[in-house]
């Protein structure tokens, strides 16, 4: 087995487990708060994995530029171990919501590899297929993981979703055993403190995104937190983040134009399922199946970006990706009752198209933009950035949908939201400005 091909396995079998670990808890979760008790603790095992998840990226991405994307990729997949094992033997609520934050510390360091490791070993031309590949293990695992959570609860337990991340997590340890490294790390000192303000200021700022009460106290001590980490960055020879990046104009639009996506629609998959349950009355396998358009499209879009981006370059693929999204939430926005399977089906072909086009060109810009010895930390923010804006946007949406009168009045409505923030984040494509040949296609 070639170490390049080795490696490959190691990360779709990373973000197979990562992906159905996320999918499969959707499902089971009710039975498993009522087998541990501690129902007023039902959110926080969803929380306590997003925030951690959320917050680690950008710092397994900084710390595989300073010693080695192998070592580290390999710490994140021995850490969802553990905590998928602690989750499968957890006795009490409390213990699930601290393995699941263990687990999500895990998660973090897995989920920006796949991108990193892509931009190390190949050409721009050919790392969208890379990408599109390892997409594809979402759309996988919205198959397999309701079947799974079914049979493991049905026949076995429902500490069996856990334990079935083990023997894969093994095996994608062993896989990547072999991988030769490409990427010589440049080791300088860790900002310790940069990371711990860092994790404390937006965890503190994603606990808004949570609670019911001084969700405005959260909000200033969280914003307080991370511009002290701003300040404390500007003023470090090796910071955690280093806010060079944010003078090359494009990568600093390209940062704010996802942020802008993301937070306008990526939530929408969340309730479209709503929809088609409570108001097309279709059923949850069913209302499932349409949410594979998006996996499709998205799949389709990012395989032959890397070309597109040599022929046609990075904005204007910004601007086609954001046009399309603007589409979608016109598509979305005039949603109704007698719209079924087949008009959602079709609404979430162009959305994934739209998300899949931005997403991968995203990536690769941000990688392309910065020194080699920046690329995981540009790779890993961009997605931090992508994760921040997902939990606003559903945040927002979540409070749209219980203020209306209506299931159909709150779906509009959200989706109305999000068709206003697609204009916003379309405006902001055209701020990117055309990056230097040598830049853009570099390996």
């Amino acid at each position: 087995m070639t170490s390049r091909i080795s490696v490959l396995i190691s990360i779709v079998l990373a973000m197979l487990i990562a992906a159905m670990d996320t999918t499969i808890m959707n499902t089971t979760m009710p039975i498993i708060a009522k087998s541990l008790g501690g129902f007023s603790l039902f959110a926080w095992a969803f929380a306590s994995y997003m925030i951690t998840t959320t917050v680690f990226s950008p710092i397994a991405g900084r710390l595989s530029d300073l010693y080695g994307r192998k070592r580290i990729f390999a710490f994140g997949i021995v850490l969802f171990l553990i905590g998928s094992l602690l989750c499968g033997i957890s006795e009490t609520m409390v213990q699930l919501v601290l393995y699941r934050a263990l687990q999500g510390i895990g998660a973090g360091f897995m989920m920006p590899f796949p991108a990193i490791i892509a931009g190390d070993l190949f050409s721009v031309e050919n790392r969208g297929k890379i990408q599109a590949f390892t997409t594809g293990m979402w759309g996988l695992s919205s198959i397999l993981a309701p079947l799974f959570g079914a049979v493991f609860v049905e026949y076995l337990s429902w500490r069996w979703i856990f334990y079935i991340n083990i023997p894969i997590s093994i095996l994608s340890l062993v896989t990547l055993i072999p991988y030769r490294e490409e990427y010589s790390p440049k080791r300088t000192q860790i900002d310790y403190l940069g990371a711990i303000l860092f994790t404390l200021g937006v965890s503190t700022f994603l606990l808004v995104t949570i609670v019911h009460s001084f969700q405005i106290i959260f909000a200033i001590l969280g914003a307080l937190l991370l511009i002290g980490f701003y300040f404390f960055e500007k003023q470090q020879k090796s910071p955690l983040v280093p806010l060079s990046m944010f003078q090359i104009k494009s990568f600093r639009w390209m940062n704010i134009n996802n942020f802008f996506a993301w937070t306008a629609l990526f939530g929408a998959t969340s309730y479209i399922p709503l929809f088609l349950q409570k108001i097309t009355h279709l059923s949850i396998f069913t209302s499932g199946l349409a949410l594979l358009g998006t996996a499709i499209s998205w799949m389709a879009a990012s395989v032959p970006t890397g070309k597109w981006i040599l022929r046609y370059g990075y904005r204007n693929l910004f601007i086609i990706g954001n046009c399309t999204l603007v589409i979608s939430g016109i598509l979305l926005a005039l949603l109704h009752e007698e719209n079924g399977f087949w008009y959602v089906f079709f609404v979430m072909l162009v959305y994934g198209f739209s998300f899949g086009l931005l997403s991968t060109t995203g990536v690769i810009g941000a990688q392309q933009l910065v020194d080699p010895h920046q690329r995981g930390i540009s790779t890993s923010f961009i997605m931090f950035i992508r994760n921040i804006g997902t939990a606003i946007g559903i945040t927002i949406m979540g409070s749209l949908m219980t203020s209306a009168n209506t299931v159909m009045g709150g779906i509009h409505h959200l989706f109305i939201f999000g068709f206003i923030g697609s204009l916003f984040a379309f405006v902001t494509s055209f701020f990117i400005k055309e990056p230097s040949a040598k830049l853009a296609t570099s390996k």
